[in-house]
């Protein structure tokens, strides 16, 4: 039988507000809660809460027949537990059915793994924390940020425990092979890579409802025909979407939901193919031969490469700047502070400074917040630069940073010293007038 392997990644960032250069030293709040707030209230229900709805009726129906993976950020999860906590509970009602598996990821779905180890583990150990504390599950197959896997990273996740790990089915990776198999890591055969079928999943993310493709409607019926054209020794379809294709990106009425529910019914009933998650396909399924990564490589835009964040020297330099941040942060223990550290690695901040054209360039338009990637860049630097101000102010980055966060320090205790004597003069004032009144 060929297995179908249903993923869906989920994430939602902090938006910042504008924040100019004037507010730099003076104004240490740096999102937007409106547009956040508003974004997932929109999303949720339009999206996750209606498709949860129709998975859990599906798991119902189906049993253990039906299957299905989700990596869901932790700032995705922030979010949902500040603006709308149902959305917590209904993937906790998804878990209890055994039908679901958590894949662990970066918490902050930063670019961590390309630049510093220790960063990299301590948010994927952050990650799977939330995901045992929320679900239950301790993940055992990893997505990277936006799928981004080399040679190097891959590596890396087998040294850190894990047992597979999913990424794109790159045509300038593959050559003449298909992403139908389960691969290896070239540098560690431990770990088992799971290769997305672009196409396919593509076919439902991105041309569902384009009325001016030939294949235009897609139905079940064609998508399972599609699957059963696939090559027969082919033993693996990897079905990799953002959740937000269904409701979101694809709206309610092109009828996704009803192909959704008609696929997975057509699937679970199929005499040759068979839903797995990523753990019981790499339990099941033998390796057919290594996959050689020497570069990143990633599921965004046409070159599925890196250039959708690190494209352009504003990018860079902003990732640069905030890395160049990372042993100061080792040594800050302030909440406030590692909290905005998370927030700030986000991959999304450097995906809205992308200066892309072309058809690439109508997808990061979509998702920009800003006007321009210039103005991304300048917004993303002003928070940047506050953000070292108060950082050097606790942990000084050198001997004169140290001799300006004592001053600091003496000038914010005199201050607070001053309010509390004012008001002390103020409570006297108007007890010597009570007293005056009273004779």
């Amino acid at each position: 039988m060929k297995a179908v392997c249903l993923f869906f990644q989920i994430h939602q960032p902090f938006r910042q507000r504008k924040y100019r250069f004037f507010d730099i030293g003076n104004d240490h709040y740096y999102y937007d809660d409106y547009s956040n707030e508003s974004i997932l209230h929109k999303i949720a229900q339009k999206s996750y809460l209606p498709t949860n709805k129709l998975l859990l009726k599906l798991a119902k129906q189906l049993g253990d027949k039906f299957k299905v993976a989700f990596s869901i950020s932790g700032l995705a999860l922030e979010q949902f537990e500040l603006y709308a906590p149902e959305v917590i509970k209904s993937f906790q009602q998804l878990a209890k059915t055994g039908c679901v598996e958590f894949l662990s990821e970066t918490y902050s779905h930063s670019l961590s793994s390309l630049n510093d180890k220790s960063i990299f583990e301590q948010q994927v150990k952050l990650h799977n924390e939330v995901i045992f504390n929320l679900f239950g599950q301790k993940p055992k197959v990893f997505r990277n940020t936006e799928m981004i896997y080399s040679d190097e990273i891959g590596a890396h996740i087998a040294d850190m425990g894990f047992e597979a790990m999913l990424t794109e089915g790159a045509k300038h990776v593959l050559g003449w092979k298909s992403p139908n198999y389960v691969y290896v890591n070239a540098v560690n055969p431990r770990l088992k890579v799971l290769m997305r079928n672009f196409k396919l999943s593509d076919d439902i993310s991105f041309r569902f409802s384009n009325t001016n493709l030939a294949d235009f409607p897609v139905t079940a019926d064609k998508f399972i025909n599609w699957i059963e054209k696939s090559n027969p020794r082919e033993e693996l379809i990897n079905l990799f979407l953002s959740y937000e294709t269904f409701g979101e990106r694809q709206p309610k009425e092109t009828g996704i939901f009803g192909f959704l529910e008609s696929l997975s019914v057509k699937i679970a009933d199929h005499p040759l193919l068979k839903f797995a998650t990523p753990s019981e396909v790499i339990t099941e399924l033998q390796p057919v031969s290594a996959v050689s990564v020497p570069i990143p490589i990633s599921w965004a835009d046409e070159e599925r490469d890196l250039t959708a964040w690190l494209g352009n020297e504003m990018q860079k330099e902003a990732f640069g700047k905030l890395y160049n941040l990372r042993q100061q942060m080792a040594k800050c223990n302030d909440t406030e502070m590692i909290k905005d550290w998370n927030y700030l690695q986000s991959s999304d901040h450097f995906y809205y400074m992308s200066t892309k054209l072309f058809s690439d360039g109508e997808v990061h338009s979509y998702f920009n917040p800003f006007d321009s990637p210039y103005e991304a860049f300048i917004n993303y630097m002003n928070v940047l630069s506050d953000f070292k101000i108060r950082l050097n102010s606790y942990v000084p980055e050198n001997e004169i940073e140290n001799e300006i966060a004592a001053l600091q320090k003496i000038i914010s205790e005199k201050d607070a010293k001053i309010r509390k004597l004012e008001t002390t003069v103020i409570a006297l004032q108007k007890k010597d007038k009570k007293r005056k009144s009273g004779q």
